[in-house]
């Protein structure tokens, strides 16, 4: 990683390389893990300010890319454990529980002959189920089906095994298709 050896040896310019080179995919990991637009934008800028700030101790055992993921990934599940705190102590959760609902009745009452619109439910649907996952399940589909990682680099970024990765992935996907059964006989 010659880049990464320039910026360990003071050119700060050098990251703005790295920065662009993976400032979608980690932001599309993000997202992915928060559904939330701000959220994703102030984390991925997160990620890379501790990754800058740390980069001395980066010494080349795996990728930057699976280090920078493993520190984005940290901070971000960081992130949403705080949240689900706050969210458990607020009671206005009832309303999002009321709002399902409708939704599972209006998506009910459709016909195929509105199919796009029935694909973008189904994805709205999708990512309200992916949200719905524990965060190390929702991190291993992420990391594996969006991000397209390997069983290996994602046990490297979560810090467990490979079989503890596909596991957890084959424990996600049966949940996900558990959650999305009624769309998917459609």
């Amino acid at each position: 990683m010659v880049i990464v050896k320039q910026v360990q040896s003071g050119d700060v310019r050098a990251y703005d390389k790295l920065v662009v080179k993976y400032r979608e995919r980690l932001y599309g990991v993000i997202y992915n893990l928060t559904g939330n637009r701000e959220d994703a934008n102030d984390l991925t800028q997160e990620a890379f300010i501790k990754a800058f700030r740390s980069i001395n101790l980066f010494r080349g055992k795996s990728s930057f890319f699976t280090w920078l993921y493993r520190i984005a990934v940290n901070n971000t599940l960081t992130h949403l454990k705080k949240m689900r705190m706050k969210r458990f102590i607020n009671l206005e959760n009832i309303n999002e529980e009321v709002h399902s609902s409708d939704i599972l009745e209006h998506l009910a009452a459709k016909t195929q002959t509105d199919k796009p619109a029935l694909m973008r439910e189904l994805q709205e649907k999708l990512n309200e189920a992916l949200q719905k996952l524990s965060l190390k399940h929702r991190t291993v589909v992420v990391l594996f089906e969006i991000e397209g990682l390997s069983h290996q680099e994602i046990a490297e970024i979560t810090k467990t095994s490979e079989g503890t990765v596909r596991s957890r992935l084959h424990y996600a996907k049966q949940q996900l298709q558990n959650t999305l059964r009624e769309y998917l006989e459609q």
